[in-house]
């Protein structure tokens, strides 16, 4: 079993659609950011490439380059998957937790888990997403995900199994005959310089 971690933050804004988990929302602001602002996605794809100790999106994904410039965040989340699965692992479960006064997310989290269920093809009983407001805290223009992910190893398939069965250990009477193999064959020390009677096992006292 493998646990990622992931965090993301982004403040609001005019004028830019509202993308979260991968579904556009009706929303007067969306969310500043290099690509789309999909802080859901971001977090996401940090938990997941944490689990398989990959580095994490800015590692891929620099904010630096111009290329990333408005980019989908779906591109980002099925790397992380594509890592994930080179390390042979495959997803559990997925628990995100959403932070931010407006727009509320119980109405979305529906929609939402859908979506995230259809990125991360897993079940969507495996997606749990929550969603808070930052009592009492200064956040009202910010938004925050926090998200947990486990990983199961993949299971080795059939074949692989059967190949492992037939590498196994002998069996204790396959030892015993070998080593009475070994005990019952005379042994000439001739090499140390001097003749000695074969050793035989029954002189033992």
């Amino acid at each position: 079993m493998r646990i990622g971690l992931g965090f993301d933050s982004h403040a609001f804004k005019a004028g830019v659609p509202l993308v979260i988990g991968g579904v556009k929302i009706d929303h007067p602001e969306g969310l500043a950011g290099h690509s789309d602002g999909d802080l859901l996605l971001h977090a996401i794809t940090d938990a997941l490439l944490g689990a398989v100790s990959a580095g994490d999106i800015g590692t891929f994904f620099p904010p630096s380059d111009p290329k990333w410039k408005g980019a989908d965040s779906t591109v980002f989340l099925q790397t992380a998957l594509e890592e994930v699965a080179l390390a042979g692992y495959k997803i559990v479960n997925i628990d995100c937790v959403l932070i931010m006064h407006r727009p509320k997310i119980v109405p979305l989290a529906a929609e939402i888990r859908e979506r995230l269920a259809d990125l991360l093809h897993i079940d969507v009983k495996n997606v749990s997403l929550k969603g808070k407001t930052p009592e009492g805290l200064p956040q009202d223009g910010t938004a925050v995900a926090h998200v947990v992910v486990l990983l199961e190893s993949i299971e080795l398939p059939m074949e692989h199994k059967k190949l492992v069965e037939h590498a196994e250990l002998p069996s204790d009477a396959d030892i015993d005959g070998v080593l009475s193999t070994i005990s019952n064959q005379p042994h000439d020390i001739s090499a140390l310089g001097r003749k000695v009677p074969a050793f035989d096992p029954d002189d033992l006292t």
